[in-house]
């Protein structure tokens, strides 16, 4: 029975010690596999690839208003609605504009203040300010519109902003150019390591940027007199641009 026993108890020892060198060269395995991928990670090459696209707008957003002041907020209000309703028929009757493309920008009425010594901060009237965005698809007719509303009443125009209302084909001729201009980059820097370039392995895409045409009118200008100049605004071109993060194998 003795014997017997040291017999079992030896070859569960043999499968014990059996067992426990497969769990250790299953672990060194595992490592060994994740130091060939973190090696094969630094093997690689990361760049910035840059994309930039000219365009012709087809589409301006105008921001125009009125402002008055008064003694009383309720009288500069009073004066500014008259404007802004005279505004409003122009964009509305004289342009054919919808409601969907007239926006409110802001509206607020705030009291101006003076100081002196003796008397110190006193306020001196209010002012009444209402602007609106409009959405204007003809860009031929930029100038005139901002003279037919000044004549209306607006004083008080703001940035003319050109853009593109559908950017989505344009987005992607952008992103097409960053990622070009990453594999030329990416294309030199492995030439000069004497490697080959391998496969993309990551890309973060930045924001495409609009930058655009910005044109402000000067307020001196916009009077109603009669021996007011026309307006010339030229849209001239947009610019789309966007930066690619893009990470490539080295063989």
């Amino acid at each position: 029975m003795n014997s017997l026993t040291k017999r079992l108890g030896a070859v569960m020892l043999a499968g014990s010690l059996l067992t426990g060198g497969a769990a250790v060269l299953s672990t060194a395995g595992g490592a060994a596999e994740v130091l060939a991928v973190e090696a094969a990670a630094q093997q690689g090459v990361t760049v910035i690839g840059k994309g930039e696209l000219s365009v012709k707008p087809d589409i301006v957003y105008l921001s125009i208003g009125a402002e008055s002041t008064a003694a009383t907020a309720e009288s500069a209000q009073k004066h500014n609605a008259e404007k802004m309703d005279k505004v409003l028929k122009e964009l509305k009757n004289t342009w054919k504009l919808q409601d969907k493309d007239i926006q409110t920008e802001r509206f607020h009425v705030q009291p101006n203040y003076t100081y002196t010594e003796k008397e110190g901060q006193q306020v001196k009237g209010y002012t009444a300010r209402h602007s609106l965005q409009v959405t204007l698809r003809d860009l031929s007719k930029v100038g005139e519109l901002l003279d037919g509303v000044s004549k209306a009443g607006a004083n008080a125009i703001g940035d003319v902003r050109f853009s593109v209302e559908n950017r989505d084909a344009f987005e992607a001729q952008v992103i097409e150019k960053a990622m070009a201009n990453a594999e030329m980059k990416a294309q030199a820097i492995a030439k000069s390591a004497k490697r080959q370039l391998g496969v993309v392995t990551q890309v973060v895409e930045g924001q495409v940027q609009n930058y655009g045409f910005e044109y402000v009118q000067n307020e001196a200008k916009l009077s109603s007199s009669a021996d007011f100049a026309s307006t010339a605004v030229e849209p001239g071109e947009i610019k789309l641009n966007t930066q690619l993060q893009v990470q490539y194998e080295l063989k």
